[in-house]
């Protein structure tokens, strides 16, 4: 079986939250057929200049984005509910589900989706966050096609936010936003005996 392929983007500030702190950032994805996806996110930075979250015992914590965090939101082809994951650099994490913009599901709470395994590295002028998703319960059927926004919030050293994504919509920043949702990734083949997946719920 070919290895599957990588997929490499830029994330772009948003015009309204510019920083010198930050010179680039860039993340990387790939998506399993056993329904997983691994993403990487690399920050060009002042290490100096970055408030980096302290490492914490991993679990689920609301509000990170209030702080340096990686973000992905991730959604099925056509479909209008999605996922939103949100990792921190101390470890920990967020899991949210959507019916439509902004609209959570109701039901079952966060840990109801599976946690994500975290890694984090910072040397001289770069921070790398590697983060691998559970994909289950995202689609009606294994291995449909997904579109993905991905994005990153970054706190300088005065406590400034910057809002960095793959694409941003007009006006104020909104990762949560379909014209966010730019990178598509193609149908992938189920393992064998892979059935449906029970739909998993979620709350922001």
């Amino acid at each position: 079986m070919p290895p599957e392929p990588v997929h490499a983007v830029t994330l772009a500030c948003h015009p309204d939250t510019p920083t010198d702190a930050v010179s680039s950032m860039s993340a990387r994805v790939c998506r399993s057929p056993g329904e997983r996806l691994a993403v990487s996110y690399v920050v060009e930075c002042d290490l100096d200049r970055v408030r980096v979250p302290a490492p914490r015992a991993p679990r689920p914590a609301d509000r990170l984005w209030e702080h340096t965090c990686c973000e992905i939101f991730i959604a099925r082809k056509g479909a209008p509910g999605y996922r939103e994951y949100n990792f921190s650099p101390s470890g920990e994490w967020a899991a949210y589900a959507f019916e439509a913009y902004r609209a959570r599901c109701a039901g079952e709470p966060q840990p109801a989706l599976s946690p994500p395994q975290i890694t984090v590295r910072g040397d001289r002028g770069t921070l790398e966050l590697d983060a691998s998703i559970s994909l289950d319960g995202l689609a009606p059927r294994p291995g449909a096609r997904l579109a993905l926004a991905l994005s990153a919030v970054i706190e300088d050293s005065d406590g400034k936010l910057s809002y960095w994504a793959l694409r941003h919509p007009r006006g104020k920043p909104d990762f949560h936003h379909p014209d966010a949702f730019a990178l598509e990734l193609a149908a992938t083949t189920p393992p064998a005996g892979a059935g449906t997946p029970p739909r998993a719920g979620g709350e922001r």
